[in-house]
C-alpha cells in the first residue's frame, strides 16, 4: 500500500482572504464554510528549498515522487467531492496517498500518469474527497518547442455578457503562486518559461483555471455539497488572458475556461454529491 502523508493545521482567515482579495470574488461566510476548491489554499506542502528542483517542484520528501530526473511535470485535472463544510477556526487534517501510476508512450516520448488521492478531514469526517491526475513528460528542448505555432492568436473574442475575463498578469500569477507556495518556475520565471522550457509565455496555472471555473459557479448561485470533474485541455499562457463561464447543462452545471481568442483550455462538471 502506498504511503499515506498526513498534515494537520488550524485553519486561520488569512488565505481565504487573500484569495478573495487576489480573484475580486466576495469573501465568505468563513464560519459557514469554505467555497468549492478554496481548501487549495490550506494545508499546503512546504518543502525545504534543498529538495528542490532545476524547475522549482520538489525532487525528494514529497508525494508523488518523481518518476525520474528531469521529467516534466503536469496537472491534468481531476475531481473534487465535498460531504460538508471545511470551516475556519477549527483543525483540519490532510491525508494524501498515491493511488495509481502506470506508464504510456505518447508522441513526445514517455508519459508517467500518477493519481493521487487526497481527503481532508475536519471533527474526525471526511469533508474533502479528491483525485489528482499528475502527468510526468519527457523534457522537450526549448528551441524544439519554441518552432511550434503558438494557439490562439487568430482574432480576440471579447467576452459575454455572462462571461468572466480574468487578467492573468505576471502579478497576478506570481502572488496565486505564493499563495498556494508553488514554486514550478514556468508560472514566474519567464526567462526559464522561455528558455528552458520553450513556452511562448507564462503559464497559467490549471488550479487557477479551475477555481475559476468554480467560483463563476458559485457566482450564478451553485453552492452546498458538490461533485467537481475537471479536466485541463490546453496550456494558457499569460497574455492570452482568461475568461470563465458556467451554465446550466443536462441537470448539471457546466464551466468553461478559454483564452481571449476563444479557444477552449479547461472544462468541468459540477453536480450534486449524491
Amino acid at each position: 500500500m502506498s504511503e499515506v502523508v498526513e498534515r494537520t493545521e488550524l485553519l486561520v482567515p488569512g488565505p481565504a482572504e487573500a484569495l478573495s482579495g487576489l480573484l475580486g470574488v466576495p469573501l465568505p461566510d468563513l464560519d459557514k464554510g469554505l467555497p468549492l476548491l478554496w481548501h487549495w489554499i490550506y494545508l499546503l506542502e512546504r518543502p525545504a528549498q534543498a529538495d528542490l528542483g532545476p524547475d522549482g517542484h520538489p525532487i525528494r520528501n514529497t508525494v508523488p515522487a518523481p518518476p525520474g530526473p528531469g521529467r516534466r511535470r503536469m496537472w491534468a485535472g481531476g475531481q473534487v467531492r465535498t460531504r460538508g463544510a471545511l470551516v475556519c477556526g477549527e483543525p483540519a487534517t490532510k491525508r494524501t496517498t498515491v493511488l495509481s501510476t502506470h506508464e504510456k508512450q505518447g508522441r513526445s516520448g514517455a508519459l508517467t500518469f500518477v493519481v493521487v488521492g487526497h481527503q481532508v478531514l475536519q471533527g474526525d469526517r471526511i469533508v474533502v474527497d479528491e483525485r489528482q491526475d499528475i502527468v510526468y513528460r519527457d523534457a522537450v528542448e526549448a528551441s524544439e518547442r519554441s518552432s511550434e505555432p503558438e494557439p490562439g492568436l487568430d482574432a480576440k473574442v471579447p467576452p459575454a455578457e455572462d462571461e468572466w475575463a480574468i487578467d492573468t498578469s505576471p502579478t497576478l500569477l506570481f502572488r496565486f503562486s505564493a499563495l498556494t507556495y508553488n514554486g514550478h518556475r514556468i508560472h514566474y520565471d519567464r526567462d526559464y518559461a522561455r528558455d528552458v522550457e520553450g513556452y511562448p509565455g507564462l503559464l497559467v496555472h490549471g488550479p487557477l483555471q479551475a477555481l475559476a471555473m468554480a467560483e463563476a459557479a458559485r457566482a450564478r448561485g451553485y453552492t452546498g455539497d458538490q461533485v467537481f470533474d475537471y479536466r485541463l485541455r490546453s496550456p494558457l499562457f499569460d497574455h492570452q488572458g482568461l475568461v470563465v463561464s458556467a451554465a446550466p447543462r443536462d441537470g448539471a452545471i457546466a464551466t468553461v475556461a478559454r483564452d481571449g481568442f476563444g479557444r477552449q483550455t479547461a472544462t468541468a462538471t459540477l453536480h450534486p454529491a449524491d
